[in-house]
Formats: structure tokens, sequence, C-alpha cells
């Protein structure tokens, strides 16, 4: 009975011991710098990625259709469709610029994934890793109080920067969502020859299309693109297991912001290395440990 206590307030720690809601306000601050950045890029494509008579949902759309949900675009075709759309990129980009400011953040997170999940079922097929993660991390945010501190909602005294259980369990369902979204991702790589042999790492860099410099020579060199491959999925593998020891956490971290930070160099994907850097660093990088009062910082008191 005594070692079953013992497991049971383990257990009651791990998800419920108080924590400062500092990763959360990473979390909000990182993410939403990270999509305006991204809705600033597409601008341009506005119209093409989301309009009806746009290049996706015009000629192409034939040759991707998919056997799920009905393209969302098919509901706002009418002759104000322009106009529907002007007033959803304007109010998607007003809901960002409020939760990277922490103004009524609750409200604008909210309207934020909202309208980020319009714009994922108006564009399907351009979707991809960067934007599903995203999404769901928008959702998470919903329910965290990232507006603890450096927001217009502690200056307005509509928010407290105060270590609670929810806080901890809020953090330890993001950790643990990608603890199990790498170790899968690792395993399933794996699982094949492509990554153990380099096979995966030269395709990247050199076959796919993707290649923004010229990696040619690295057939000259076989083994360096097997031991990045190796690399690669002991990062992935290893990310559910050193994340969680404090004497391996910051060279996981740093490892993982390396891999993703060489995916955005070498391969384009900007918006995705971002995106994964910013939900490790802030869920695993940031600390949510109590603090004493002594210890507070100014923008945190």
């Amino acid at each position: 009975m005594t070692a079953r206590i013992r497991v049971v307030a383990a257990i009651e720690r791990f998800l419920f011991a108080p924590a400062r809601p500092a990763p959360l306000v990473a979390l909000r601050i990182g993410l939403s710098a990270v999509l305006l950045a991204q809705a600033v890029q597409i601008a341009p494509l506005y119209h093409s990625l989301y309009h009806h008579r746009g290049l996706l949902r015009g000629p192409l759309k034939d040759a991707f259709e998919s056997s799920h949900l009905p393209p969302l675009g098919e509901l706002l075709a009418s002759p104000f469709e322009s106009q529907i759309l002007a007033v959803l990129a304007v109010a998607y980009f007003a809901s960002l610029v409020g939760m990277l400011l922490g103004w009524h953040t609750r409200a604008v997170t909210c309207a934020a994934w909202a309208l980020h999940f319009v714009f994922l079922r108006l564009a399907p097929y351009t979707n991809y890793g960067a934007d599903d993660w995203a999404n769901i991390f928008l959702f998470y945010s919903i329910w965290a109080p990232g507006n603890a501190f450096w927001s217009l909602d502690r200056r307005a005294g509509r928010a407290r920067d105060v270590a609670t259980d929810a806080n901890r369990l809020a953090i330890r369902v993001m950790q643990i969502h990608l603890c199990i979204a790498y170790l899968f991702s690792g395993v399933e790589k794996a699982s094949g020859e492509q990554w153990r042999n380099g096979t995966a790492i030269w395709r990247s860099l050199v076959a796919q299309g993707y290649q923004l410099i010229d990696f040619s020579w690295l057939a000259q060199v076989p083994w360096l693109a097997m031991v990045s491959g190796w690399l690669v999925l002991v990062i992935e593998i290893g990310y559910a297991v050193f994340m969680w020891f404090p004497r391996t956490r910051r060279l996981w971290v740093a490892a993982v912001a390396a891999m993703h930070a060489g995916i955005g160099v070498f391969m384009g994907l900007h918006v995705f290395a971002a995106i994964m850097i910013v939900v490790t660093v802030a869920m695993f990088g940031v600390s949510a440990e109590p603090v004493t009062p002594s210890e507070r910082s100014p923008a945190a008191a």
C-alpha cells in the first residue's frame, strides 16, 4: 500500500505540481509571431490560394479532389467572395496581433484558431505539417493562460503570473503530445532502410526539389548522409526519453532546434522549422518552476 501511495503521489506531482505559465507565454508569443510572418509571406498569393477562381481552387481542383470534408470554399462562392475573403484575412491578421500582444488573449486566440482552420479548409491541397501543428497548438493555447505576463492583459489586471496546477497540466499535455509525435516519427523512419542508409537525406537535399544549395558533392561522401540519417533517428526517438532528464534536456532542445533549423535553411521549409522550434523550446526550454519573490523579474511581477 505504501508503494502504491508513493506511485500515486508521484503521478500527481508530475501532472499537477504548481507551475508558472512561462512556457505558455513563450508559446503564445512565438507561435503568433511565426504565423504573422507566414501571413505576410503568403499575402501576394492570397487570391490564388483561397479564391474559387484562383489557381488551386480552379484549374487544379479536380486533380487534387479528395473524399474528405467538402471544401469550405464552396460555401463562399458568391458575388461577394472577394470581400468575404478580405474580411477573413483582416480578422485573422488582427487576431494574431492581439495574440502576440496578449490583448483579450483567450478570445483572440480562439478567433485565430477558428480562422486558421477556415483557411486550412479553403486550401486543403496546400496544407502540410506546419499548418497541422500550428492549428493543434493554437487550440491548446485557447485553454492555456499565455497572457500571464508580457501582455496587455497583465497590464490591465486581467491576468496574473501565479503557479497553478492547471498550468502544469496544460504544459504536460503538450509535452506528452510532442514526445509521442517525435517518437512515432522516429520509429516510422527507422522501420525502413532509407534513413539508416542515408538515402532519405540524399533525396531531401538533392533529388526531391527542395534543394536551395548544391549538395551534389554529397555523392562523394555517402557516409555523411548515412550519419546524418542516424542522427535524425537518434534525435527523434530520443526526444521522448531525454527531454525528461535535466542533464540531457538542454542538449536535446538544442539538437532538435538545430535539426529543424537545417530543414529550414537547406530545404526551404521555414515555417515548419520555426513552428517546431517554437513549440519545443517553449515546452522544454523554458522553466515552469515557481520562483521566490526575490527572484521575480520586473516583467513577471
